[in-house]
C-alpha cells in the first residue's frame, strides 16, 4: 500500500517537475518583454537580456519570497483554521451573547 502512494508521488513529481521548470523560463521571458517595452521608454535603463531577467526573477524571489515555498498555503490552512474556530465559538453563545457581541462590533466599527 505505501510502496503505491510512493510511486504515485513520484509519477506526480516527475510530471510536475518539467512544468515547473517551463514555468520558470516562461516567467524569465515575460519579465525580459516587459522590463524592455515599459522601463526603457520612460527612463534611462538599458534593455535586459534573457538572463538578466532570469537573475532579476531570482533575486527578486530571494528579496522579496524567501525560501519558503509553502508559506502562502501554510498561511491559508491557518486563516482558514481561525476561522473555523472562530464560527464554533460563536455558534456556541447563546442569543443574548450573540447580541451583545454584534452590538459591540457594530459600535467599533460602524461608529463616525
Amino acid at each position: 500500500m505505501e510502496t503505491t502512494n510512493r510511486n504515485e508521488y513520484r509519477k506526480r513529481k516527475m510530471f510536475f517537475l518539467p512544468l515547473f521548470i517551463m514555468g520558470i523560463f516562461g516567467m524569465s521571458a515575460i519579465v525580459m518583454l516587459l522590463w524592455n517595452w515599459i522601463l526603457p521608454a520612460i527612463s534611462t535603463l538599458s534593455p535586459l537580456g534573457y538572463w538578466q531577467a532570469m537573475g532579476l526573477l531570482v533575486l527578486s524571489r530571494i528579496l522579496f519570497g524567501g525560501f519558503n515555498f509553502n508559506r502562502h498555503h501554510d498561511k491559508v490552512h491557518r486563516h482558514f483554521a481561525q476561522h473555523a474556530a472562530f464560527k464554533d465559538k460563536f455558534m456556541d453563545m447563546s442569543d443574548e451573547e450573540k447580541t451583545q457581541f454584534k452590538s459591540q462590533w457594530k459600535s467599533r466599527c460602524c461608529s463616525k
